[in-house]
């Protein structure tokens, strides 16, 4: 070190590991869905220190989720391979909601043959993922329409399903579950295609 260098405080190196993390874990992504990352989706809710360590802590999309070991051996092995030793904690409140996957997810979703989740009543979408939502809504392939009233924390936009591979507003679902149980199976009546809608919550 330089004799002119000024010494680095510790809580000065917790704070670059956090962001050192931070940055490792952008690229780690969904098992079931490659295209986009734990970040975008909201599942990555913080990453902090505590008395014992770093600590990443994620919220499952919905209890007994089959892919959270998956997600948790995939941080692991990406902090790993920076060298950077952390613990992580599955926290299930605030329950995981749509409304934090951000809009670049949204897109890419959409890019992938997924119709992304309609607005919910549990706040605007990607600002709770615990960083700012990545694009602006204007120019989305999908509407987004938040209703200005709503009965119940489970209604959602009525704006219909969009078909990701023609853009038809004329689909209907033929299955509540898809590939996953957190997709229903739709079908665009237009160009005839079958696709995946990521249901809202």
């Amino acid at each position: 070190m330089s004799e002119h260098a000024a010494p680095i405080s510790p809580g000065q190196a917790v704070n670059e590991v956090v962001a050192r993390a931070w940055r490792v874990l952008d690229s780690v992504t969904d098992p079931e869905i490659p295209v986009v990352s734990l970040k975008e989706l909201g599942v990555l809710r913080d990453i902090r220190q505590d008395s014992d360590g770093i600590s990443v802590v994620i919220t499952p999309t919905y209890s007994g989720c089959p892919a959270m070991h998956q997600m948790e051996e995939d941080i692991q092995a990406a902090l790993v391979r920076e060298g950077i030793a952390a613990k992580v904690v599955t926290q299930l409140a605030p329950v995981w909601t749509t409304d934090w996957i951000t809009e670049a997810a949204k897109q890419k979703l959409l890019d992938y043959g997924i119709a992304p989740p309609h607005a919910t009543l549990h706040g605007q979408s990607g600002e709770n993922a615990g960083h700012a939502a990545d694009g602006p809504r204007a120019g989305s392939a999908v509407p987004i329409r938040i209703k200005a009233r709503r009965q119940s924390l489970h209604e959602v936009d009525s704006a219909p399903v969009v078909c990701p591979h023609c853009g038809s507003e004329n689909t209907t679902e033929t299955s509540h579950f898809g590939s996953t149980a957190c997709k229903a199976l739709y079908r665009c009546l237009d160009c005839r295609e079958p696709f995946d809608y990521f249901k809202p919550f």
